[in-house]
């Protein structure tokens, strides 16, 4: 049987925006390249890849490390390992979670540093 690439492209994708994510993201989470996470997603480049690869993007994703390997090669994919959905979802949501605090607290960096160049530019003037 060949390998089903547009099917592992269309479950990532789908996933990746179930869970609210960006492809930086994915990638930073499941340390595999952006480079990489971009062929797949957009199944340009159909080449052997790493079992490795699509078991960091299962899990990654919430998925059995076998999910996306069966879906390449047309076979059912397995059920989570923990047995238990809820985990799962616990887990997506504090990984989503997390990342939202990083995006706040970045952007609460950058707006105190437009505070205080406002302070230094006002304190100028009226000198």
């Amino acid at each position: 049987m060949s390998e089903d690439w547009a099917a592992v492209a269309k479950a990532i994708n789908d996933r990746v925006k179930e869970l609210g994510w960006r492809q930086r993201e994915l990638a930073e989470r499941s340390q595999v390249s952006s480079a990489i996470v971009r062929e797949i997603q957009r199944n340009t480049v159909n080449r052997k890849r790493s079992p490795r690869t699509l078991e960091s993007l299962s899990t990654t994703l919430g998925w059995n490390p076998g999910y996306l390997d069966a879906i390449l090669n047309g076979r059912r994919p397995p059920e989570d390992d923990s047995g238990d959905q809820g985990d799962a979802i616990a887990e997506r949501l504090e990984q989503r979670m997390d990342s939202l605090e990083g995006r706040l607290s970045r952007i609460e960096t950058g707006l105190a540093t437009v505070i205080e160049q406002l302070r230094e530019l006002t304190s100028r003037r009226d000198r």
